[in-house]
Parts: structure tokens; C-alpha cells; sequence
């Protein structure tokens, strides 16, 4: 996800980009390392040493983020997928003059949500949280592009700039709303993650059909990594995703799952409603189901069911699952 963001902000001029992290710093280091070449933007870390929330990380990283040049910056929530319009949302900021803008999207029951209330202008007055009443269907999706001088009014400690910075910009007539076209996701629990790829897929077939997988025993949407194998006779999709290095076996069902970079599965298994963490293995003629989720590195030995089964990294699944579960 992070490396469709990356494109996707280059694609609008960015060269540089900032990685914010907390947890376990050194797979982003490595993230970095495998992925600053092929993408061509020099990335950089700024480390927490504690959480802190989603203004915080801009006041540590401030001396990154402001240049002396005044050029805005964009800030991204690692766990939002959509068609990302960076760059018509950095022209409408700069048109605007804003000290902030916030991209959002329409919902269908924004009692859910903080709902933004917006004047004819595009400048945001009021947030609401949760309305019992319709106020207004567009809600925060997540990216900003923002101006240095909004880093003025973020102190360096745990703070959130939804909450705590921005209603001030908006009190000073300074907060705009950019509205998204197209599909948009908060992907941070398993189900949205699946809907989420259910999503880039389709938008994939809409503006770059070619990268999908085209093959004989293929239904739908699949995503394949070159540097996948596939078995003979495997029937693959809707919605499938499989990722580098991955060695599919012979007769092998997917369907609505994402199947992360190096992982083996066994022939004639069956993966449906899943997400397969990396290097993991699924032996043969096993069965998994209802949302499945495997942290890296799981080993499930052959001739096993699974049904909603959440297993932690570095696991060996040595029996049947029958019902969902935690497997710690």
C-alpha cells in the first residue's frame, strides 16, 4: 500500500517523502532499502519514541517538511486506499491560498463518521461528530496537503490534527475541502482490507487493464507479480492479488484474497475471504475460509480446514480450525 502511495505522489512532483514510524523500524529500513531505487524518490525516516497521534510526527519531522521555500507538503494515513488526485488536490490548495486541505469523500450514512460542513466556497466551517441528524454526507478521507505554516500550531508531543489543529486553521478561515472522485477505503481491519482490493482492482480495470493477469482459468480482477508461478490447471479470481516470488501449485482455488510475496500454496488447496501474510506456506489440498488472516511466516501443514483462523507470525498450524479464533 505504501509503495501505491509512493507512486502516486510522485506522479504529483513529489521527490522526497518522509516514512513517520514507531513499530519495529527496522523492516521500514529495509522497506527503504529495497524501494528507494526502484521508485526513484528519496525516502527518509522520522522515528517516534513514543505514539504521537497524527500531529505530532509533523512537528518532529518539521525541519524535513519546511525548506524555507513555503512549497506545501502532502500528509497520507498509511491505511486509506483510493485514486489519489494529489496533484488536482495541490492546485486547488495553492489556488485557494490554504493553510490546509482536506480530501473528502461522500458517504451513504455519514452517522458513522465526523461529517465536514462545507461552505459553497470549498472552505470548511464545523466538524460534526457522529450526527443524529443529516448535516452533510462528505467525511475526512484521510490525506491532506498542507502549507508550513500550519506546522506553527503543532506542538511536539502526542497531538491530533483533526482534533486539536485543525478547527483553529478552519476559525481562521484557512481549512478547504478538495472532494474525491472515485472509490475510497479505510483498509486498517481485514474485511476493509478485502473490500479495499475488491476496489483498486476495479479501478485498475477501468484505467490500466493491462496490468491485470489475463490467463486461461482466470475470473474477474487478478493482480499477478511477475515474479509469481502458477500451477497448471489453478482457477484464480474475482479479486485476487499475488505477490512477488509466490509459487502457486497445481489446481490451486483463489478467490477474494490477497496472497503476499513469498508465499508457497500447496496444490489443490482453496483460499477464499483470506489474506496470507508473506513467506507463508498452506500445504496441500487445505481449505481456508471466512476471513482467514496469516501473519508472516505461518506454516499449515497439508489437509487442513481453517475458517476465520488469526494467526500470529512465525506459527506452524498443525490441526483443523472449525470455528474463528486467535491462534497466539
Amino acid at each position: 500500500m505504501i509503495v501505491h502511495q509512493i507512486e502516486a505522489l510522485k506522479s504529483a512532483g513529489v521527490t522526497e517523502v518522509v516514512l513517520a514510524i514507531n513499530y519495529r523500524p527496522e523492516v521500514m529500513m529495509g522497506f527503504i532499502a529495497e524501494w528507494e531505487p526502484k521508485l526513484g524518490v528519496k525516502i527518509v525516516c522520522s522515528q517516534e519514541k513514543e505514539p504521537m497521534g497524527t500531529a505530532g510526527p509533523l512537528a518532529l519531522a518539521k525541519e524535513l517538511l519546511d525548506d524555507g521555500s513555503g512549497q506545501p507538503f502532502f500528509v497520507l494515513n498509511s491505511d486509506v486506499v483510493c485514486e489519489y488526485p494529489l496533484k488536482e488536490m495541490l492546485d486547488y490548495h495553492r489556488a485557494r491560498g490554504a493553510e490546509a486541505t482536506i480530501l473528502v469523500t461522500k458517504v451513504d450514512d455519514p452517522s458513522k463518521y465526523g461529517v465536514l460542513i462545507i461552505n459553497e466556497y470549498g472552505q470548511v466551517q464545523q466538524f460534526v461528530e457522529k450526527p443524529k441528524e443529516f448535516v452533510g454526507d462528505k467525511i475526512n478521507a484521510g490525506i491532506y496537503c498542507c502549507s508550513p505554516r500550519v506546522l506553527e500550531r503543532i506542538e511536539l508531543r502526542p497531538t491530533s490534527i483533526e482534533k486539536e489543529v485543525f478547527p483553529h486553521v478552519a476559525a481562521d478561515g484557512q481549512l478547504y475541502a478538495f472532494t474525491l472522485g472515485g472509490y475510497w477505503m479505510d483498509v486498517g481491519q481485514p474485511k476493509d482490507y478485502l473490500k479495499g482490493l475488491t476496489l483498486h482492482l476495479d479501478s485498475l480495470n477501468i484505467h490500466n487493464p493491462s496490468a491485470l493477469h489475463n490467463a486461461p482459468g482466470v475470473v474477474g480482477n487478478v493482480l499477478v507479480a511477475a515474479s509469481a508461478k502458477i500451477g497448471a490447471d489453478c482457477k484464480l479470481g474475482p479479486d485476487v492479488s499475488i505477490g512477488e516470488g509466490c509459487v502457486i501449485g497445481d489446481g490451486v482455488r483463489l478467490s477474494n484474497c490477497v496472497v503476499m510475496k513469498g508465499v508457497e500454496v500447496g496444490k489443490h488447496s482453496k483460499v477464499d475471504k483470506c489474506i496470507i501474510g508473506w513467506d507463508s506456506k498452506v500445504g496441500s489440498w487445505c481449505r481456508l475460509e471466512n476471513q482467514c488472516v496469516l501473519g508472516e511466516d505461518v506454516q499449515v501443514r497439508p489437509e487442513l480446514y481453517m475458517n476465520g483462523a488469526v494467526v500470529l507470525p512465525h506459527k506452524e498450524i498443525k490441526e483443523s480450525v472449525q470455528t474463528p479464533n486467535i491462534i497466539l
